[in-house]
C-alpha cells in the first residue's frame, strides 16, 4: 500500500507544507489532490523562504514526480507565476511536474463572481480568499466548468466566452459590468503557457507509478475544519479536505491507502468568519500571534489564534482515519509560563462533551481547559527528540493519551532542518 496521506486538522495553516518538503525524499511523487490558489504552503530552508499555493511541496526534489491531481482547482496566471519564481531561484522543474488534464479552470469571471458574493453577504462574510475557488466549485459540480483539457481544443475561446456570459447572467450583469477585461489578456497568455507543460491523464500516470511500486505522498489543502460536509458550515472551502478527498481527487483506490499523517499546531489557529470555541481575543492571542507570525501566507490577514482544542481534532483524527501526529510550531509557546489545553465542551445546558458537536452549536459552547506547565525553552536550538524540555514531553504524552494517537514529529522552527522524529 504505498500511498499515504498527509492533511492538516484544524483550519488550515497547519505546517503541511513544510512537512511534504521534509518527507519527500522518501517518497517517489508528491501529489496535489484537492484546493487551489486559496493554499499557502510555506517552505524554509538554505535560508530561503517558499509559498506554494498550486505546485506541489516536493518540486524542491529533482528525483520526485509532482503531481496537480484532478481535485485541484488552476488558475493559470497565479500558477505560471509560482513556476517563474521556481525558475528565478534555479529550480529544473519541467521534466518532474504534471497536471491533470480533469482539473478544473479558475477563469477571471470565476474571481469577480466571488467578490461579488462576498460583497452581497454584508455582515455574513464566510471569509473567501476571493481566488475563484467556490464558483469554480460551483460550475464543477454543475456540470458547466471549464477543464485544463479544454485549452487544447479548437474551441476554447468559444468555450470560455460562452463560460463568461453565463457568469455575468448569474450575476444579473452585464458581461463589461464584471470588470474582467483587464485580466483576460494575462489569463489568455497563461494559457498558452499551460499548454506548454505535460498535462496528462494523471489517474493513468499515478495508477501505473502504483503497479511499479512506487511510494506516493498525497498533500492535502486547507484543514479538515474547513471540509464541505464535515467542516464548520457555512464556513468552510468548497472541496473535500479530508483523507478521502485524496482518492476522487487524485483517481487512485481506497485499498491503495497506508498511512495517514495529521498535522497539528500546538496551539489553533483559523482565517476568516465562523466559529472557534478557544479563541483568545486579548493580549494572549495577540501573544501567539506575533511569536507565531500568524500571517496568511495567501492572503496577508491575521489569523485568529487560541489555545489546542482536542474535540475538534478527535473529530478530524475520527474522519480522517490519522495513523501518526506530526505537532507543528511547538516553539511558539517557548515563552509561556502555562499552557491551556480544550479538553471538552460545555454546552448551554451545562452538561459536558468531548464531541465536536453540530455547527450550527458549536458558537454557543464554552471550552472546558485544562492548565499544563511551560517549557521555558529555547526549542529553536534542539536537533534532537530526546533533548525535548520535561514539560514539553509532559504535554505531548498528554496529547498523545486524550488523542490515542502518537506524535511522530515535532516542529521547533520554520525550517527544515529543525524537525525533530521520534
Amino acid at each position: 500500500m504505498p500511498v499515504d496521506v498527509l492533511i492538516g486538522l484544524q483550519w488550515g495553516d497547519e505546517g503541511k507544507g513544510k512537512i511534504v518538503d521534509v518527507l519527500a525524499p522518501t517518497y517517489d511523487v508528491v501529489a496535489r489532490f484537492q484546493g487551489g490558489p486559496n493554499a499557502g504552503h510555506t517552505l524554509t530552508f538554505d535560508g530561503l523562504k517558499h509559498v506554494l499555493h498550486q505546485v506541489p511541496s516536493g518540486i524542491f526534489h529533482p528525483h520526485i514526480i509532482n503531481v496537480v491531481g484532478n481535485g485541484v482547482v488552476l488558475d493559470p496566471v497565479v500558477f505560471r507565476q509560482e513556476l517563474q519564481k521556481l525558475t528565478d531561484r534555479g529550480v529544473a522543474w519541467g521534466q518532474n511536474l504534471y497536471i491533470s488534464k480533469k482539473a478544473q479552470l479558475i477563469l477571471p469571471s470565476h474571481r469577480a463572481l466571488d467578490r461579488i458574493s462576498e460583497e452581497a453577504r454584508g455582515n455574513t462574510k464566510i471569509g473567501s480568499t476571493l481566488k475563484g475557488i467556490g464558483p469554480t466549485y460551483q460550475d464543477k459540480i454543475g456540470r458547466t466548468g471549464l477543464r485544463v483539457g479544454h485549452i487544447l481544443l479548437p474551441d476554447f475561446q468559444k468555450r470560455y466566452q460562452e463560460a463568461v456570459a453565463r457568469h455575468a447572467r448569474e450575476a444579473g450583469f452585464h458581461h463589461k459590468e464584471l470588470e474582467i477585461e483587464p485580466f483576460e489578456a494575462d489569463f489568455f497568455s497563461a494559457v498558452e503557457f499551460l499548454r506548454t507543460l505535460q498535462l496528462t491523464d494523471t489517474e493513468y500516470l499515478l495508477n501505473d507509478l502504483l503497479a511499479q511500486g512506487k511510494r506516493i505522498l498525497a498533500e492535502g489543502a486547507q484543514g479538515s475544519l474547513l471540509d464541505i460536509d464535515f467542516g464548520t458550515y457555512p464556513y468552510v472551502t468548497s472541496s473535500s479536505t479530508i483523507a478521502a478527498g485524496a482518492c476522487t481527487g487524485l483517481g487512485i483506490a481506497p485499498r491503495h491507502i497506508d498511512k495517514v499523517y495529521g498535522i497539528t499546531k500546538a496551539y489553533c489557529t483559523r482565517v476568516g468568519s465562523g466559529p472557534f470555541p478557544t479563541e483568545l481575543l486579548g493580549e494572549t492571542g495577540e501573544q501567539i500571534r506575533q511569536a507565531g507570525r500568524e500571517f496568511g501566507s495567501t492572503t496577508g490577514r491575521p489569523r485568529r489564534c487560541g489555545w489546542i482544542d482536542l474535540p475538534a481534532l478527535r473529530y478530524a483524527i475520527m474522519l480522517n482515519g490519522v495513523t501518526e501526529l506530526h505537532l507543528m510550531k511547538a516553539d511558539v509557546l517557548d515563552s509561556f509560563a502555562e499552557i491551556q489545553v480544550c479538553t471538552h465542551y460545555r454546552l448551554p445546558d451545562g452538561t459536558r462533551t468531548p464531541q465536536l458537536p453540530d455547527p450550527g452549536d458549536l458558537a454557543h459552547v464554552v471550552p472546558v481547559l485544562q492548565t499544563l506547565p511551560g517549557w521555558h525553552t529555547d526549542l529553536t536550538q534542539l536537533t534532537e527528540y530526546n533533548a525535548l524540555p520535561a514539560n514539553l514531553l509532559a504535554y505531548l504524552e498528554f496529547l498523545e493519551r486524550e488523542l490515542q494517537v502518537p506524535i511522530r514529529i515535532v516542529s521547533v522552527g520554520p525550517d527544515r532542518v529543525s524537525t525533530l522524529f521520534q
